[in-house]
């Protein structure tokens, strides 16, 4: 068979990229990869070795791979500043006139799965005899996996595309894939069959959070909320949408949505990509310049009564793959986490004490407090991930917003921060609003679904 890449002992020259052990690795022409591992296992190590990211010791990455496309979805819009996340959200309203378009969409009004299928568009103009892609199904709604599928089904048969998928969702393995490279702790483990490795998984642990851990978030004190400011009275009204509509230029991104959210609900919030979910969310949060404009009460107040954006986010914590895309502070992951209690992009206001010490206790919680001082950008995406997450709940808000929040989870992970929202919603002046477009991540808690739609002609 012939070789398409074949790495012999390959050891990167920076000792921070290296894997624990030397590479030897052989794909052979008509191989479908892919590379699955828990969160910080050294995929993406493996995939730079490949890629020739990091020159190697004596060896280099062989074969007759031809020309190699990797597409990763960190920075979806280009290089940012850490601003960026709030200057995308703000600045939709005046959008230059030669920014890219997608079906007459501007860039920066793309969801986050109409921009993957943009990336994977422009990787597939340049002909790629090799195509690797990170994670290429979370954030995709269930038609558009479907397409994706199909799509590289027929690549795979028309084009002999080599496709090498990098994945930390196991259920996410597509029939296509002939052959499954395992990673775990920096180890390269042997190539197996796709039926090998399916027959070879280990069922989940069950709980997958401790019960320590749980007891902890259930015991949490109750906080004295009958004279904060702009919060409701128990069991009052914390969301009210009244007649939405949300446009830009010549495309009706919400289409006049009325929506109620009572204290104490747990909602799902549905639909397919593009229909205006994390439009929605931002216009929660705030950092959707036509929230003014628009009639919508939060916490019983009407939009724009007085109240400033951070009286509205102290009872918030939010976490979404957008912010994630743009977070690229290079801080100890401690003070990322630390930022949640002043909903601050950095850590500008020094924790007290007490503070840290309850950063620390949610860093516990996610199972990263070991990585309390490593720095965010050192750190694996799910790592990151969790670390965010974290930042969402360390300030005990009483409106959870959870945007996609088990993107590039291993399923551990998964099952582990799905317990902790369980958890946490389970105590009193608790409400949730989550998306995602698997079903099976919404925890047992959620009883109310919003599905929206998106507009016609979009």
């Amino acid at each position: 068979m012939e070789a398409i890449i074949e790495i012999k002992n390959g050891v990167t020259r920076h000792p921070d990229k290296r894997m624990a052990e030397p590479v030897n690795l052989t794909i052979e022409r008509g191989e479908q990869v892919a590379i699955v591992g828990p969160n910080a296992a050294g995929k993406s190590r493996l995939v730079d070795i490949i890629t020739g990211r990091y020159p190697l010791l004596q060896s280099a990455v062989a074969g007759t791979h031809g020309l190699m496309r990797h597409i990763t979805f960190r920075d979806s819009y280009g290089e940012q500043d850490g601003t960026y996340y709030y200057q995308q959200r703000w600045n939709q309203h005046d959008i230059p006139e030669d920014m890219p378009r997608v079906d007459g969409k501007p860039i920066i009004a793309l969801s986050s799965g109409e921009m993957r299928r943009y990336q994977l568009g422009r990787a597939l103009k340049s002909e790629p005899d090799v195509l690797i892609i990170d994670n290429p199904y979370i954030g995709l709604d269930v038609q558009t996996r479907q397409w994706l599928t199909a799509l590289l089904e027929q690549l795979i048969a028309e084009r002999g595309l080599t496709l090498i998928l990098v994945l930390s969702k196991s259920d996410d393995l597509p029939e296509f894939i002939t052959h499954v490279l395992p990673v775990e702790q920096l180890r390269l483990g042997k190539k197996m069959t796709r039926q090998e490795y399916l027959q070879s998984s280990k069922p989940l642990p069950s709980p997958a959070l401790p019960e320590e851990e749980r007891e902890w978030v259930l015991r949490l004190p109750q906080k004295d909320l009958s004279a904060t400011p702009f919060y409701p009275q128990h069991g009052g009204e914390v969301l009210r949408f009244n007649d939405v509509s949300i446009r830009y230029g010549e495309h009706t991104i919400l289409d006049r949505l009325s929506w109620r959210v009572g204290e104490g609900e747990r909602w799902a919030l549905s639909g397919r990509n593009g229909s205006g979910k994390s439009t929605l969310l931002s216009l929660v949060c705030a950092d959707n310049p036509q929230s003014y404009a628009c009639d919508i009460r939060l916490f019983g107040h009407r939009r724009g009564s007085g109240e400033s954006i951070w009286e509205i986010k102290r009872h918030i914590g939010y976490v979404s793959p957008e912010m994630h895309r743009a977070y690229l502070k290079d801080i100890p992951a401690i003070d990322i986490v630390a930022s949640g209690l002043s909903d601050s992009i950095g850590l500008y206001v020094r924790p007290r004490p007490e503070q840290r010490e309850g950063c620390q206790r949610w860093m516990q919680v996610f199972g990263i407090r070991e990585l309390a001082d490593r720095t965010f950008l050192t750190l694996s995406s799910g790592e990151q991930r969790l670390c965010l997450l974290a930042r969402a709940f360390v300030k005990d808000p009483e409106l959870l917003i959870l945007d996609e929040p088990l993107h590039g989870l291993d399923d551990l992970n998964r099952q582990r921060v799905r317990e902790i929202i369980e958890a946490f919603c389970l105590r009193q002046h608790k409400t949730l609003v989550m998306v995602t477009h698997y079903e099976e991540e919404l925890p047992p808690c959620i009883d109310k679904h919003l599905t929206l739609k998106r507009s016609e002609g979009e």
